[in-house]
């Protein structure tokens, strides 16, 4: 939003200028006008000090001279209203100063957020801005309607200690601050020279012949674009030339309706019924929808939409060759019949290239040749298969293995004898009419043997009482309680306490709910 003084370029004084200076504040984000300091001027581009009347600020003289009345009398500002004076060309504290102030905005912004929202406000904070000497801080937002900050200002001037003013923005406004590229790859109008909003509708797109897509039509602040109303001026001049009451055409094979209008070509384009359900687009000049509409206002239809004295020329496209003479062959894939399934290698898939192609080349030829030769049918080539020869008998051991034949009447486990000079564990032939579990049966153990070698528990009398088969021995009232008894003894009175405490207890309720327990003291 910076605007270029381009008076400033020459060496020579304006008497009639005026000591009024243009300040600009945040890269062009807020501008105001001040008194210039009188002994010590402050040229363009300069950075000054400027009193604000509640503090000081620090700026950028953006505009100097008559160029600065011409912006006043924009803004519709007088100068009687100007007052605050620039005190001093700033000194590198300041703008250190100044830097410090400005890496504190973003965090401040943050923290703005975070209060609001524990509020319930329905606002957004867009840009926070500190004064120069930072004892100020004004918080920009944005809101559908009117909002009571009260107790907000006083929890931001509690959080941040500094003098806190709020100031509601609109939402072009909002992008003007941030800043942006827009869709046509260049920065943002509003963030650079553009300084007043003016009100956009669908009619400029309409004028346009722009489709009314709210996507393509809206920019980063939501709003339709400003551009639209750049060329409006234009497109309104050109329209007037067009008639407005052409939409429907009449003529004696029907009738025709307006599309769209092309006003640099100064065509229009309509829907003409060729047959039944059946439409075209035609397109006709500006002299001929004047003639036709002046004839259907006479009550004439003409033959046809179309001038029949006007030649059509064919439109001749200018383009070079780009394939040259560079012709592709006429390359027929062929199929692959011999293809393998997933999973399966063939010969020619091995590590040595050269071998293995070789031979799959080779084994291609020969399946090629297989497949030239007439088919026969299944039951052709089962008759001409002829029998095996036989294997000679007498034939050496690795040409001929022959087994033996088996005796089918005898038994199953008298085929291969034993040999009686056999070692020790193979003497024992099994018998083939015993049963298969039983040929292997473990021997008795003697019961007199000693304990080590043969442990064999009593037998269990059935008749006696489950408490009775081990009866305990009874203790001797006059014997000593030792720790040793005390300890053999203390899990029978641990289950005996625990069975009568249990017995005690009663049955439970239906509701299966426990009564209430009496532990009695330890």
């Amino acid at each position: 939003m910076n605007t270029y003084d381009w008076l400033s370029q020459y060496d020579f004084e304006d008497p009639t200028g005026t000591d009024i200076v243009e300040i600009s504040f945040k890269k062009g984000a807020r501008k105001e006008f001040y008194r210039n300091h009188q002994q010590h001027p402050a040229q363009t581009k300069d950075m000054v000090v400027v009193d604000t009347g509640t503090g000081f600020d620090v700026g950028v003289v953006t505009l100097s001279g008559e160029l600065v009345r011409i912006q006043m009398k924009k803004k519709r500002t007088k100068e009687i209203s100007i007052t605050n004076p620039v005190v001093r060309i700033a000194n590198d504290r300041d703008i250190e100063r100044l830097n410090e102030y400005r890496n504190l905005e973003k965090q401040a912004m943050v923290r703005g957020r975070a209060i609001s929202n524990t509020l319930g406000l329905d606002m957004k904070i867009c840009d926070v801005e500190y004064r120069g000497d930072g004892r100020k801080a004004t918080f920009y937002y944005t809101a559908e309607g009117r909002i009571d900050f009260r107790e907000l200002v006083r929890l931001y001037a509690k959080e941040f200690q500094v003098k806190v003013e709020m100031r509601q923005i609109g939402a072009r406004q909002e992008s003007s601050r941030i800043g942006g590229i827009g869709t046509c790859g260049r920065e943002l109008c509003c963030s650079t020279w553009l300084t007043d909003f003016k009100s956009v509708n669908t009619h400029a797109a309409r004028y346009q012949n722009l489709s009314i897509n709210q996507a393509k039509l809206s920019g980063q602040c939501g709003r339709l674009k400003c551009c639209l109303n750049y060329e409006l001026d234009t497109y309104m001049e050109a329209i007037d030339e067009f008639p407005q009451d052409v939409d429907v055409l009449r003529h004696k094979a029907g009738s025709a309706s307006l599309i769209k209008m092309d006003i640099f070509k100064r065509l229009l384009y309509y829907s003409v019924e060729v047959e039944r359900g059946r439409n075209t687009v035609m397109s006709l000049s500006l002299d001929r929808v004047k003639e036709v509409k002046a004839m259907n206002l006479k009550g004439e239809l003409p033959d046809q939409l179309q001038d029949p004295n006007l030649e059509v020329e064919e439109e001749k496209l200018d383009f070079a060759d780009v394939g040259g003479d560079i012709e592709l062959p006429d390359y027929k894939k062929k199929k692959n019949k011999n293809k393998k399934k997933p999973g399966q290698r063939g010969e020619g898939q091995r590590g040595d290239g050269q071998r293995g192609g070789g031979q799959h080349q080779q084994q291609r030829g020969d399946q090629q040749a297989r497949s030239n030769q007439p088919k026969r049918d299944d039951q052709q080539r089962r008759n001409d298969q002829s029998p095996r020869p036989p294997r000679d008998p007498n034939a050496p051991r690795g040409e001929h293995k022959q087994r033996p034949p088996r005796d089918p009447n005898a038994p199953r486990g008298e085929q291969k004898p034993r040999d009686p000079n056999a070692p020790r564990g193979e003497q024992k032939p099994r018998d083939p009419n015993a049963p298969r579990g039983e040929q292997r049966q473990r021997p008795p153990r003697d019961p007199n043997a000693p304990r080590g070698e043969h442990k064999q528990r009593p037998p269990r009398d059935p008749n006696a009482p489950q408490g009775e088969l081990k009866p305990r021995e009874p203790r001797d009232p006059n014997a000593p309680r030792n720790e040793e008894g005390r300890n053999q003894q203390g899990g029978g009175q641990n289950r005996n306490r625990n069975r009568n405490r249990n017995r005690n207890k009663g049955p439970r309720p239906e509701g299966g709910e426990k009564p209430p327990q009496n532990n009695p003291p330890v």
